[in-house]
Order: C-alpha cells, then sequence, then structure tokens
C-alpha cells in the first residue's frame, strides 16, 4: 500500500544555479549533491526544512533517464517556460511574495485571492512555473477564480 509521496523530480537547465536559486531564494534546504557510481548521473535534490519526508529532486534531462532527442525536447520546453513544476504551501502568500520579489524571484503573478486560498505564481531559474499558496482551510466560493498567467 501507498503510504505517501516521498520525492518529486523538478527538471532544470543546470542544477548548480537550481540549488543557489532553490536554497538561496526559496529558502529550501540542500538534501543530496552526489553522482550515483564512477561516471554515473549527479543525484540532487532539497526541502523544505518542516517537511523532511519530501524532496524535490532537481534533475537535469539527458541520460540516464533519457535519450539524447527526448532531452532535447524537453529543455526546449523547459526553456520555452510551458512547464508548471508544482505548489509550495505558505503560511503568508504576500510575505513570501515581497521577500522572494527582492531575492530575485520572477513573479508572473502577484498573489491573488482564489477559491481554495492566495496564489502567487512565479518561475524558477530555469523557466518552470510554480504556484505559491497560502491555503484556506475551507473553499472560499465567493472569491473568483480570476485568469491563471503563465
Amino acid at each position: 500500500m501507498i503510504t505517501r509521496l516521498g520525492l518529486a523530480t523538478a527538471w532544470v537547465l543546470d542544477q548548480d544555479s537550481a540549488i543557489e536559486f532553490f536554497t538561496g531564494k526559496l529558502g529550501l534546504e540542500l538534501r543530496d549533491d552526489m553522482t550515483l557510481g564512477e561516471g554515473g548521473m549527479r543525484w540532487v535534490t532539497v526541502g523544505a526544512k518542516d517537511q523532511p519526508e519530501l524532496s524535490l529532486a532537481l534533475m537535469v534531462p539527458g541520460p540516464p533517464t533519457m535519450d539524447p532527442e527526448s532531452a532535447g525536447h524537453m529543455r526546449a520546453l523547459i526553456a520555452k517556460g510551458v512547464l508548471g513544476a508544482g505548489a509550495f504551501n505558505t503560511d503568508d502568500c504576500q510575505g513570501d511574495y515581497e521577500r522572494f520579489s527582492a531575492a530575485g524571484v520572477e513573479f508572473v503573478q502577484k498573489p491573488e485571492k482564489r477559491p481554495y486560498g492566495i496564489e502567487a505564481l512565479f518561475r524558477d531559474d530555469s523557466g518552470c512555473w510554480y504556484s505559491l499558496t497560502q491555503p484556506f482551510e475551507e473553499l472560499d466560493e465567493s472569491a473568483g477564480w480570476g485568469p491563471c498567467a503563465t
């Protein structure tokens, strides 16, 4: 029986740059940075300090998980900025928006009230977009859905 999600993947164009973005700008902690086997792939994971059971693998498209042609297509999609990589929950969307903006994070949507919470959208340094959400305890259907800018 599956009991929980332990690892999710975020596709990035450069792992060193991604480490700086996710740790330096978003405040996540670096969990792993190693090479798997001699000459193997680099394995990098980050995560929220208060959520040790879930890590985000920062993966560069390529072998051994992708053939060169597929990796090229994936890199193009990442660079184009069309991939959404997930949602980060926060207890202060406006405060994090201001702090992250000051740190150089590119937001494509300022904090807006939605039925499920207050949400802002940002891009990582590779171009993938994420939701930054301060969830409500209960759905507030009086809040509009509004357009979603990506």
